[in-house]
């Protein structure tokens, strides 16, 4: 009697486990370069948020956010994504502007929460002539790869500052990586544009020599090409601390929004997945603060306004806003506030055929 009690239990137990297993669901969250801050920030979802949700998160690099609106929109298994605030925009622009293919894309996108700034660099040579970001017109620059966030930060910042496209023969979309070695060893490139969060591995990892290789542009807020670039793009500064051998004093620079979106799904189980991922990325705010990345730090646990032509994701938004009215408490970080023939740009975005 005793051994069948014990197998009766044994049982019951691997079929509880069983049972846990097969109610687990697998999710994809697209997010950039491998040295990159958005695949560290999908990992921080993956490790401390989804598992309470029954959720198994596999956060996948990508080229950048471009790519990830496509890829949400059509990958099987993908159901979130990090993008960018001006990619996000550059999209809603151009639908409303008739493209089909853009409006197709980005209008059943929904936002789950805004979550920090990330920085843009500019990167030269040690011994170049420039200095500053408005400095830039006519020189050859490598945008970032075709695809990615980068690249149409890159080309939307040049269109801002200066009135136009970057000229194509002045243009190159290689990887950081490839852009920063032609930079150091020939003459094809004279600026590199990064995006990434601080601290960036890539910027983190280089050596002290560095400082005679190569240095960082800074940002002028009163320079006159600079006042259109505000209207979309947020001033803040690179701190010296993070990137000891390559700054020796803060400084000035760009910032883009990083988003946390999804697809308007309608089937009420993806619904009811996403719904428990809000609840518990709420309940777990705290922890991403204290283990996640640095950046969460900068999140702010709130729904403000979104531009027109955003809209939030009904399922995550009402699970956030309770989640949020129940935890107004000190120590918890947390506010609220109530809902309310092919360019460069499309190039850049992958609308051409």
């Amino acid at each position: 009697m005793k051994k069948i009690a014990w197998g009766t239990v044994l049982l019951v137990g691997l079929l509880c486990h069983v049972s846990a297993a097969l109610a687990e669901v697998e999710f994809k969250i697209v997010t950039a370069s491998e040295r990159g801050t958005y695949i560290k920030i999908g990992r921080d979802l993956a490790q401390f948020v989804a598992p309470s949700a029954g959720i198994k998160l596999d956060s996948v690099p990508s080229a950048g956010s471009a790519e990830n609106v496509r890829r949400l929109r059509f990958e099987p298994g993908v159901k979130l994504a990090l993008v960018q605030s001006d990619v996000y925009q550059s999209f809603l622009d151009m639908a409303a502007g008739g493209n089909a293919a853009a409006g197709n894309l980005i209008r059943p996108m929904r936002v789950i929460m805004p979550l920090y700034n990330e920085e843009i660099y500019f990167i030269v040579r040690a011994d170049s002539d420039l200095n500053y970001i408005h400095e830039i017109k006519n020189a050859k620059i490598n945008a970032g790869e075709l695809g990615s966030g980068t690249a149409l930060t890159s080309a939307t910042l040049y269109r801002a500052m200066f009135g136009g496209s970057m000229p194509d023969a002045n243009a190159s979309y290689l990887s950081n990586e490839e852009a920063l070695a032609k930079l150091v060893t020939e003459q094809s490139v004279d600026v590199v544009a990064v995006i990434a969060g601080q601290p960036a591995k890539l910027l983190v990892d280089m050596k002290p020599e560095s400082r005679k290789l190569i240095k960082l542009l800074k940002f002028d807020p009163g320079n006159a090409a600079s006042e259109a670039v505000l209207k979309t793009y947020f001033s803040t500064t690179v701190r010296a601390s993070n990137y000891p051998n390559l700054l020796a004093a803060d400084l000035p620079a760009l910032a883009v929004k990083a988003f946390l979106v999804t697809y308007d799904f309608q089937l009420e189980r993806t619904g009811s997945h996403l719904r428990n991922l809000a609840r518990s990325l709420c309940q777990n705010f705290p922890l991403l603060q204290e283990k996640g990345h640095p950046k969460w730090r900068e999140v702010e646990l709130a729904l403000p306004d979104l531009g027109r032509g955003w809209f939030y994701y009904g399922p995550t938004t009402r699970a956030l806003r309770t989640c949020i009215a129940g935890n107004l408490k000190p120590g918890y970080g947390v506010t609220f506030q109530p809902l309310k023939a092919c360019s460069q740009q499309e190039r850049i975005l992958g609308l051409c055929k």
